[in-house]
């Protein structure tokens, strides 16, 4: 449950928004709109769930945590603040969005094929993102370890790797929202078919972390001592 609940989290922020008929044309206080309503979220729209997703696996990791419940609770406050910080300064996207737009549109203009583009600039945005877990994860602490330092070491890159990878799949799924035919949201409320259609590319991008974050947990009930720390973690 612990590696399934972000992901049902996300899945049913995008249906609670729907039903509540959010768009920009619901009310929000001026600086915040002004902050929130722009180029980014009407170009990639489903990062708004992508968030959601990292803030409740947040929440998870501190509630799996074997450290203690003050530093699991300083962590997570730590970890949340610093991704919400990540992705939303100095407005929605922050640097997350923008390091992978910038790096894409570097990559396009030294000629490189769009497809190549968009890629690299899938792998920034999912490095940036995939740091905030990180260092959540290094903060709320109570990881499970190796018995050596070797193993400790090889688990803990094949897991940022293997994470990373799975965060660069789901970059590269919600960057491609709009020609999947999700719709205009947020120009205007999602329909209902808009609405699964954004239920499903949420699932699928985010799927396959959620899979290496149960894998993890199966193999840190195996063990006894904390501290492996990884992205997928």
């Amino acid at each position: 449950m612990a590696a399934a609940l972000p992901v049902i989290a996300a899945v049913l922020a995008v249906c609670a928004s729907a039903l509540a008929g959010l768009s920009q044309a619901s009310a929000l206080p001026p600086d915040l709109a002004a902050r929130f309503y722009g180029f980014f979220l009407l170009q990639y729209p489903l990062f708004t769930f992508a968030l959601i997703y990292a803030l409740a696996r947040i929440v998870a990791m501190a509630a799996t945590g074997t450290a203690s419940l003050p530093r699991r609770i300083a962590g997570a406050l730590a970890g949340a603040a610093l991704l919400l910080a990540l992705g939303l300064y100095p407005t929605f996207g922050g640097l997350v969005l923008r390091a992978g737009f910038a790096t894409g549109g570097m990559t396009f203009l030294t000629y490189q094929p769009m497809n190549a583009a968009f890629a690299i600039g899938a792998a920034a945005s999912a490095f940036v993102f995939g740091s905030a877990l990180a260092v959540s994860r290094i903060l709320i602490g109570g990881g499970a370890s190796a018995p050596s330092w070797g193993r400790r070491l090889a688990i803990g890159l094949f897991r940022c790797g293997t994470g990373f990878l799975a965060l660069w799949f789901a970059f590269a799924v919600i960057g491609q929202a709009h020609p999947a035919g999700f719709g205009p949201w947020p120009r205007r409320a999602m329909s209902a078919g808009e609405a699964g259609m954004g239920m499903s590319l949420v699932l699928a991008a985010f799927l396959p972390h959620a899979i290496l974050v149960w894998l993890a947990l199966r193999d840190r009930s195996r063990r006894k001592k904390p501290d492996t720390l990884s992205v997928a973690d």
